[in-house]
Order: C-alpha cells, then structure tokens, then sequence
C-alpha cells in the first residue's frame, strides 16, 4: 500500500494490488497528473507519463495539460477545481507546490463526515501543500489510499495567510483528467415516488452535469457520478466512480474540450455559494471517494458498498442486525390514539415484528400535516401517559419502540413559531413559501441547534426509545439567514448542512445505543453525509414492488444493502394504486433491512400465515440480505424493464439468495435461464425456491446444482412447457435458496 515519493523526477505513486494513482511536480511547481487505473508496479519510473513540461503554457494557451488541481486565470480554460476571489477583485490562481507529507490512517474532515479506519496500519495519507503567495493562500490537498480497497479519498482545506479577506466561489472536492473521451456517464435520478433511476449518456463535446440547489442532495439527482467504456458489463470492462460524502448543494461534471480530453469533477454546487475566507481561517471542503474497476460496475459497487458499510457507518449499528419494524403510518396516518397503536403493536409482534415505530402525528396538535411540528411534546389526548407512556407499554409487548421525528421543520402553527418566528428561513422584506404548509427552521444558526438538541435530547432520554426516523419533506426556498451579514449570505447553504450534521453527531454521541434511519420525503436526501450518522436511510417513499425494483437497482450502483430501508406495505399501493402479491412486495423488500408499512389487524388469516413465514424467512437469512455481496443479474432499465434479478451471496459463497421478478407475463414463453455469478464452482448448492410450491419452475431448479452449472447454464426461470406460462400471471418474484453442501464434488472444475 505504500505513497511513494521519487525526488529525482517529483512523482507520487498511489498504489495497492488494485489500483495506482500518479501525480508528479512539473518544472514550474505546477501539480500534474498522470494516471488513476489498475495497479502498476511500484518500482517503475513514471514521470515520463506527463507531457506538460511547458506548463509555463506562456505560448501554449487552452492547451489539454493534465492538472492535478486545476485553478482559473493561467491559461487552462476548463471548469476549474478552485475559485477564490482576492481583495483586488481577481480570481486568477496558480498555487505551486511547497511540501508534503505521508502519514497512516487518516485524518477526519472537521465538522463534516468523511470515511475512516480503525488501524493506521489500514491506510496511508498524503497531505500536499500548495501555495500562491500573491494571493496569500494556502491549499491542502489529502489523498488518502486505503490497503485493500480500490478507492482514493480526497479533500481540500485553505487557508488565507494574509492580512486581507479573501473569497472562496468554488471548491471542488476533486478533479481528474483524462486522456479521452470515450465514455458513458451513468448517473442515479428521478423525482419523488422514483428516486435513482439509471441514466446513461454518451460524453459528447462541452459540459454535461448533474446537481442540486435545494438544500439537500435531493430527490432529482444523486452524488455520484460513473464514468464507464461503452462494452463495460456489470462484470467486465473499466469504470470509474466518483461519489461526494455530502448531504446539501454538490455539482458533479464532466466537461469533453476541443482535444477530446475530460475532464470530471464533484464538489459543493459554486452557484450560489461564497465563503469569506478571514485572515488565519480554513474551509474544508467534503471529502470525494473516487473509485476505480476493470472488472466491471459490479466490482466498482462492490468497492463502494463495503467502504460505506463499514468505514462510513459508525457506531453500534454499524454491524449489528437491523430489526424488522413495523410502522404505522400507512394503517392509521394522523388518525389514532393509544388503544389503536397498542392492537396494531400486539398484532405485529404476533406475526413476528420485533419494533413498532410511532410515525407522524404524536406531538403537540398534529392532526393533520398543517400544524404543530417543531412542538416536540406528546399529544395527551392522543397519548394519555406521553411518549415514555406508550413506548413502555409497547416494550412490555416484547416489542422495541421507535419514533418519527422532522427536527429541521415547522408549521407557523406551532408554539415554536409564536415564540421564534425568525428561526424560520426566509428574506426579511418578502413572504415565505410554504411547502407542506411548512417553513425549514435555520439549522445555520447555533442557537436553533442547541434548542433542538434540547428538546430531543429530553425525549430520547426520558422514553425507552431504540430508534429514530429522521425526516425532512421540504426543500429550501429564500435562502436567507439573519446571523450572517449580507457578505456572508453565500455561505448560508454550507452552514445549514453543517448544523445538521452538528445535531446529528450530538444526538448520536448522546444516544449511541438509538439506531438512526434518515428520510427526506423518502430518498431526497440518501446520500454518504448521512450514512455517517444513520447508517440505513428510507429508500423511497413508493413501496410498490415494481417501481421499487428500478429504485433499490439504482440505488444499488453506490449503496449497500444495509442502507436500504425497504417495507412491505398494503395494496393497492398507496402511491401507484397498484395491486401485486404479497410474496412479490416481500421478495422485493427481503433485500435491504425489512419492515412493514400496513395494518396486520386488518389482514386475512391466510395473509397472517404468508407474513408470518416471511418474517421467518427473512430472520434466517438476516445476515446475508443486510451484509451479502450484492450481485445483480438482470436489470430494470434494459429490454423493456420486463424482468430483474438480482442476488446476495456470502462472503465464502456458501450462501446465496437469487431474486427473480417478472412485471407482466407472457403468452406460450419458451425454456429460460438465470445465469448466476459469484459462487464456488467447485461447490455443490442444494437449491431450494421460496414461496415453496409444486408450480414447474420449483420442480425443475429443485435439488443438487454444481456452482459451475448454476454459473454456466443458471436457473430454470421461464416454464419448461410454453403451455405452462398460462400459470404464472403478472406481478411474480421467485427466490432461490442456495446453500452450499459439506463437501466439494471432486470431479468440479480445477
């Protein structure tokens, strides 16, 4: 894993078995780059690779020079990495390299989350200073490699070392050039109900880009951005992925010059933002996790899920088994009282639930979404003992407890709006709008953190409560924020995802035994910022299974499976109006941490009896839908989006679970199958399908497969008779149970 430093040609080498990453000192002091790709050889000799010798580009304007850290004003006309306004009104930068330095482990982003490790033996940084003295400025530049995993973190800090203000306008977290543009760019969005969806495009010439200006990361987009070939498979070919730890305003581009070069970067969204840099002050900007495969965009998911599973989550629940809950938002919205949460609680935990989260309406006067939020205190006549009072009965039930909390919001029919109306973001001299008929409270100024951490620090400290749902159903409109002066406003944006972040540490650190899900109107805000602190996120507020398949599938690309929250509601769905089997929305949600969105009072025997099985299903095979190798088969977004498939597998490939879903079924289909990836082909899986029956395709994958045959000739997914079709209907999941017998066969493949 070593950082390597070659004095006699200033080279840095980057590197561990799976990747390498080369930057070198041109001539001038500039900071080149000359390569990020699959590992090469520590001891070769590299700073032949640059080809910017004349980076003095005096007479070689515009020309396509790879840059490390590309600035404005010098002659690279490409969209820069950093921006800074000095006191002379110019933006022109050319910071030079002065020092570096190596050190193990790596070392935490203050204010901001950021990646981690547990050992200084796991990782290694490096820390490059850059300066430019005319415009007394300081740049620190942090990469940091990790020993097993083919990531490169990176991270700025400046720092203004003069006498004078100066004005950050942009501050990307990464930049990277490459040699040609011969790429897709794959990117994760949607809109609410249909979060990240997959959208491929050809790179072409001039800028293409996605981002937010809502406050939060958003429904609309997603920050991560891939860069792949166009043969790349899921298990072949090159990929390059960039994805931002942060959870407000972010830009991600890729910009193709009139060379055919690209270049890409990712950070805070400029537009809008200005940071006022004071004599002796840092901005730090969030920390890029860039990741590279040559096996494929499942191998550069792979690298992403297990970096973000567990060195992005913290805490207890960063490993221990996520609980299936039940919540009761779509059984009763705003209308209940304590009786009817208990018979629904007594109902769940007799099919297996083993937590009851209380959802919106429990506080101050809230019986409909038009009042009372920001009023954390129980609603007595809803609940006569309070939240310490149902949750204490729930958990005499045998059941955990969990609640529905919207800190960052308030209604102006609120006790919190009578008695601070300027905590609620909006200009002085124009109207507020409502959204939700609700206004977001100033996360920017400290005192509206500290009270919020007050009143739910009271909360969680008085009631036996095991689990918070976090919301947020709104975006941000006139920006504006009282504590910062009209030079300041820029930085308005940055200082509430700041607060939220500061709310959010303190309540963890506070409460380290509660576990944490963040919501936003569903995915609006699922991205890495938050993972640090909850480390599963509401994945979409639509819980149809077939609109789920496109959603948990994109999200899939960055995200792990134990950060997809993932329920089993009622149908029709309360979104689509669609009606689909029960078997078909569990196979769906088994892969993520379960729960269920429903009234089990009002369901039938039989669906007691299939709910029940699920639950028991789903408990026995926990550990591997929460924290297997995701595998995906089959996708979505391709040939109609008719089929999906996907699978988990262990980490020794002894276990596997396939899922296999059909939208609308078809008349006299012929013999089909299901390729398989990622077992032992030397191993023999006794198959088994889940809902058990005594349907064809059950007969036919039955029994004793060997891995080789599972992965060379798959699954039998269509009837074997084209007759048979006739039973199947629309709307169908299937589950292969694979588990591997005790002994290899010995005539499997060497």
């Amino acid at each position: 894993m070593p950082i390597t430093f070659d004095s006699t040609s200033r080279t840095f080498h980057l590197r561990n078995d799976q990747i390498s990453y080369l930057m070198r000192v041109l001539e001038n002091g500039t900071l080149g780059h000359l390569y990020f790709g699959g590992s090469l050889a520590e001891s070769g000799s590299y700073g032949r690779l640059s080809g910017g010798e004349y980076l003095g580009l005096s007479n070689r304007l515009g020309e396509p020079v790879p840059f490390e850290f590309p600035t404005a004003g010098i002659g690279d006309f490409r969209v820069p990495a950093l921006t800074i306004e000095q006191p002379n009104g110019s933006t022109a930068l050319d910071p030079r390299y002065a020092s570096h330095r190596v050190f193990g482990g790596k070392s935490a982003i203050p204010g901001l989350p950021s990646t981690y490790v547990q050992g200084y033996d796991e990782a290694e940084t490096l820390e490059i200073l850059l300066a430019d003295t005319p415009a007394s400025l300081e740049i620190r530049l942090f990469y940091s490699i990790y020993a097993d995993r083919a990531v490169i973190t990176r991270s700025i800090r400046c720092r203004n070392v003069g006498s004078e203000p100066l004005t950050v306008r942009c501050a990307m977290s990464a930049s990277l050039d490459l040699p040609d543009s011969d790429w897709e760019m794959i990117h994760l969005s949607g809109a609410w109900a249909r979060e990240r969806h997959v959208r491929a495009r050809r790179l072409d010439a001039g800028s293409q880009s996605i981002g937010s200006l809502r406050g939060a990361s958003g429904h609309e987009h997603n920050p991560f951005l891939v860069l792949k070939r166009a043969h790349t498979t899921e298990e072949a070919g090159e990929a390059f992925g960039l994805s931002l730890v942060y959870s407000g305003n972010f830009l991600a581009e890729a910009e193709v010059d009139q060379f055919r070069t690209t270049r890409v970067r990712i950070g805070i969204n400029p537009d809008g933002f200005a940071w006022v840099l004071d004599p002796g002050t840092e901005f730090c900007a969030p920390e890029a996790v860039l990741a590279y495969s040559e096996a494929g965009m499942g191998a550069l998911s792979d690298t992403y899920h297990s970096l973000y599973r567990d060195r992005l989550a913290r805490g207890v629940w960063r490993d221990a088994p996520r609980p299936i809950v039940l919540n009761n938002w779509e059984a009763t919205y705003f209308d209940f009282d304590e009786a009817r949460l208990l018979e629904i609680a007594t109902s769940a935990r007799e099919l297996g639930v083993e937590m009851f989260v209380l959802d919106d309406g429990w506080f101050g006067r809230r019986d409909s979404d038009a009042s009372s939020l920001g009023d954390w205190t129980a609603n007595k006549a809803k609940l006569p003992g309070g939240v310490e009072g149902i949750a204490r009965q729930i958990e005499a039930l045998g059941l955990r407890f969990g609640i529905w909390i919207e800190p960052e919001m308030v209604n102006q029919r609120s006790q919190l709006f009578v008695d601070h109306p300027d905590w609620a973001i909006g200009v002085p001299t124009r109207p507020r709008t409502e959204g939700r008929n609700q206004l977001v409270l100033d996360m920017a100024r400290h005192e509206v953190v500290d009270y919020l951490f007050g009143v739910l620090s009271e909360l969680l400290g008085k009631a036996p409560i095991s689990y918070v749902k976090w919301d947020m159903n709104r975006n941000i409109t006139e920006p504006f924020s009282p504590s910062l002066p009209a030079a300041r406003q820029g930085e308005f944006y940055h200082r509430y995802i700041l607060g939220v972040y500061d709310l959010y540490e303190r309540l963890t650190r506070a409460f380290p035994q509660v576990l944490f899900e963040s919501c936003a109107g569903g995915g609006g805000r699922f991205d890495p910022g938050i993972l640090q602190f909850a480390p599963q996120g509401w994945t979409s507020d639509d819980t149809d299974a077939v609109e789920r398949l496109r959603i948990q599938w994109g999200t899939s690309l960055c995200y792990p499976l134990s950060s997809m929250a993932a329920h089993v509601s009622a149908v029709p769905n309360h979104q689509t109006g669609r009606s689909t089997p029960l078997a078909t929305r569990a196979g769906v949600a088994f892969f993520g941490v379960l729960g269920y969105e429903l009234d089990p009072v009002a369901l039938t025997d039989e669906e007691r009896a299939a709910v029940s099985d699920q639950i028991d299903y789903y408990k026995a095979r926990r550990e591997l839908f929460q924290r297997g190798r995701l595998v995906r088969l089959r996708s979505p977004f391709e040939g109609g989006g008719n089929e999906t498939a996907w699978m988990t597998v262990s980490a020794d490939a002894k276990r596997a679970v396939v899922g296999h879903y059909r939208v609308l079924n078809g008349p006299h289909r012929s013999r089909e199958r299901l390729r398989l990836r990622g077992l032992d082909p030397k191993a023999s899986y006794r198959v088994s399908v889940w809902p058990a029956g005594d349907d064809p395709i059950s007969a036919a994958n039955s029994g004793i497969r060997g891995g080789d045959e599972l992965m060379r000739l798959g699954l039998v997914v269509a009837p074997e008779s084209p007759s048979d079709s006739r039973y199947e209907g629309d709307f169908t999941a299937r589950l292969f149970d694979l588990e591997a017998e005790a002994t290899a066969r010995p005539n499997g493949p060497a």
